[in-house]
């Protein structure tokens, strides 16, 4: 139990050293390729994100969604990936290979859709190579570059807003 508490103080220290650290540069292009972070147990439609992205022209191959859960039992073999807190160590370390390449990839477009404070999401938000990041209302303004107030089930409000400032961005 100690031991947990000094892992997350421990992991909470590292976002905080990643969020002083992030210089905001977002770029000018076009939205091609976009990464999706959800947490399961707030919204677990894979499938509206990728029938939205269709809409907006994205092709298939170009996004990638992945769902945090909190017990591993819980995962279904149709995500396209899913981590858990497990998959985290001390200082920030990934145990995940799919959930490290997930981090590494430039998605021109991160979206956060989720709402609840936990630190493995914090955690990955902060970590990502992402241009542009979308989240929903958080706590820390320091995590994206745009965020849509908006409760997670409401996700034709969602859908609505984000192709209006993509528009206004020149993303689209």
């Amino acid at each position: 139990m100690i031991l947990k508490a000094f892992k997350t103080k421990s992991n909470q220290k590292y976002i905080n050293k990643l969020l002083s650290a992030r210089s905001v540069a977002v770029s000018n292009t076009k939205m091609n390729t976009v990464g999706v972070i959800l947490n399961m147990s707030e919204y677990s439609d894979f499938e509206s994100f990728r029938i939205y992205f269709k809409e907006l022209g994205i092709h298939e191959a170009k996004t990638k969604i992945i769902a945090f859960v909190e017990d591993p039992k819980d995962s279904n073999v149709l995500w396209d990936t899913y981590f858990n807190p497990k998959d985290f160590g001390w200082k920030g370390k990934i145990n995940n290979i799919d959930l490290q390449t997930f981090i590494d990839t430039k998605f021109d477009v991160l979206i956060c859709y989720y709402e609840e404070h936990h630190l493995e999401l914090d955690m990955i938000t902060a970590l990502s190579k992402a241009n542009f990041k979308v989240g929903l209302t958080n706590d820390d303004q320091r995590f994206y570059d745009l965020m849509i107030d908006i409760k997670p089930k409401e996700f034709s409000v969602f859908k609505t807003e984000m192709k209006k400032y993509l528009t206004v961005l020149n993303k689209l």
